[in-house]
């Protein structure tokens, strides 16, 4: 490993431990928030509520707490696989540090009370959270990063041929 490598790894880490914090803090403060009931924010379309969900995404999997142990696992294992193999990937820490934290943060929760806390309710979609937004951020970023990296691979893989065959 380069030292540049570990500056990627640190920055993933910083990253991971920034998204549990502030994952952390806003549901302390949301079920504080709506110990009496739920909270409008922005009349209407965004409020404030108490949810628990012993599920992942959508509720699903609810009280298959072994499963979910299990599902996020391998899937945290394969990130940071693909993430060790791939630490010259330009900004791979960003999706890496986003995905693991809110992982942390709701297993934190899943530790703590059982459930994961879901604060976060805009009209017509399931109530989330921070770590919850993470993560699905976190994924889109990677699946950019990839396909990008995919596209300088196969530039520079021309490259070489062109220059082989001059």
């Amino acid at each position: 490993m380069t030292p540049d490598h570990g500056g990627v790894i640190g920055l993933a880490g910083l990253t991971a431990i920034a998204v549990i914090a502030l994952d952390q803090i806003t549901k302390i403060l949301a079920r504080n928030a709506t110990s009496a009931g739920g909270v409008d924010v922005v009349g209407g379309w965004l409020r404030i509520v108490d949810v628990r969900n012993s599920g992942v995404a959508f509720g699903q999997l609810s009280g298959a707490g072994f499963l979910v142990a299990l599902l996020v696992a391998i899937a945290l294992g394969a990130l940071g696989w693909y993430f060790l193999h791939h630490l010259g990937t330009p900004l791979i820490w960003v999706p890496t540090g986003l995905v693991f934290g809110g992982a942390v943060g709701n297993i934190v929760d899943r530790v703590r009370a059982g459930a994961v806390t879901d604060f976060i309710k805009l009209p017509h979609w399931p109530a989330f959270n921070l770590a919850d937004a993470a993560i699905t951020v976190g994924v889109v970023v990677l699946l950019i990063l990839v396909e990008l990296d995919a596209r300088r691979q196969r530039k520079m893989e021309a490259g070489d041929a062109a220059r082989d065959n001059s």
